[in-house]
């Protein structure tokens, strides 16, 4: 195809979620994609969905992209700089501190070797549940040092674009710090927040609505990874966890006597510090916005929603994020659509003058 900017041969290697989603949108582009990995089956399976093609003895990769779990990331990526000495190497481990250091103490070749980091995942792992498009709109740190210019990562850069994802430059201590605060501590949590549910009964979890499935979603990702994650970027992580352990002992001495009369100031200042943080998120494709949601109510029947979509385009509005909610225990479900604000108003009265039911947006 024309429209991409990668010119080179890319070897990936590892053939997980990132490996295999990273070769399925760069072979839609027609790029040339080697797929290895450790495990041939691991390979074989990525190959069979599409991800590229299997390693040959006359490849000459131009860069090489290194998708493997953080304990042996640094191992791979040495031996890859090693196999191919013209070869620009990468990789997408969720910290770059640890093996950059690993690396140089290695004495390994740092002129050719820039980390990375895409911003992007789903909780269940592997080929199987690999997609062209998992890095569209999503942010891709480049982390550098100083023993390589961007310049110099271009082709990098190349491949984050033709992947749809944002490059975003930042120093690798700049972004350890930053995944601590916005994807490592937030995982802890919601599985901290998730392990309390063993001990609810059927009656209480059954009561369970978007509020408690948000909090705790990624909570189903997989441990044995993130035991790796969390432990190459444990001080990071600690000191975001330290202050939230502070005033989380002070909310809780305050529900333990709310009627002192400090308590009530002290949980509603904590919630509305949670409002200003929440506040600070960037909403769609990192844009600054804010955006209106309508919640819709959805018949539990075949069809429906997508009717719902559809009807939404036909009113020439464009939906910003949708999230569905549904209860086993009844027929009907909950769509809540986001829009910008200025459309939310004329959207709410056509889609009462087409028959839906509008309800609330806070529940």
């Amino acid at each position: 195809m024309n429209d991409r900017r990668l010119a080179e041969q890319v070897r990936i290697v590892g053939s997980g979620l990132l490996g295999a989603s990273i070769g399925l949108g760069l072979s839609a582009k027609g790029v040339d994609v080697i797929v290895d990995d450790a495990s041939p089956s691991t390979r074989a399976l990525a190959i069979a969905y599409g991800a590229g093609r299997a390693p040959a003895v006359d490849d000459a990769p131009g860069l090489v992209v290194v998708a493997v779990p953080p304990d042996v990331t640094a191992d791979i990526v040495a031996a890859e700089l090693q196999k191919y000495p013209d070869a620009l190497v990468t990789d997408v481990a969720s910290v770059k501190v640890a093996p950059l250091e690993e690396l140089r103490a290695r004495g390994a070749d740092l002129s050719r070797y820039l980390g990375s980091h895409p911003m992007a995942g789903r909780e269940r792992g592997g080929a199987v549940s690999a997609r062209a498009d998992l890095f569209v709109g999503r942010p891709w740190i480049l982390a550098g040092h100083d023993a390589i210019s961007y310049r110099r990562a271009a082709a990098i850069e190349d491949l984050v674009l033709d992947l749809g994802a944002v490059p975003i430059e930042m120093d690798v201590h700049d972004h350890d710090r930053a995944v601590a605060l916005v994807s490592h501590a937030p995982q802890l949590v919601a599985s901290l927040l998730a392990s309390r549910l063993r001990e609810g009964s059927g009656s209480a979890l059954g009561l369970a609505g978007q509020g408690l499935r948000d909090t705790t979603r990624i909570a189903a990702s997989n441990p044995a990874l993130w035991v790796q994650i969390l432990g190459a970027n444990a001080a990071e992580i600690a000191a975001v966890l330290r202050p939230l352990r502070a005033e989380l002992d002070t909310v809780i001495a305050a529900l333990d006597d709310p009627e002192a009369s400090a308590s009530r100031r002290t949980i509603a200042e904590a919630l509305a510090a949670g409002n200003d943080g929440v506040a600070r998120i960037p909403g769609k494709h990192g844009q600054d916005k804010r955006f209106t949601a309508l919640v819709v109510k959805v018949d539990d029947k075949p069809g429906e929603l997508a009717r719902l979509l559809t009807e939404i385009g036909e009113e020439g509005v464009n939906m910003e994020d949708l999230r569905i909610e549904h209860s086993p225990e009844t027929k009907v479900g909950f769509a809540e659509i986001s829009v910008l604000p200025e459309a939310a108003h004329p959207l709410a009265a056509a889609l009462e003058a087409r028959g839906w039911t509008l309800m609330e947006a806070e529940r």
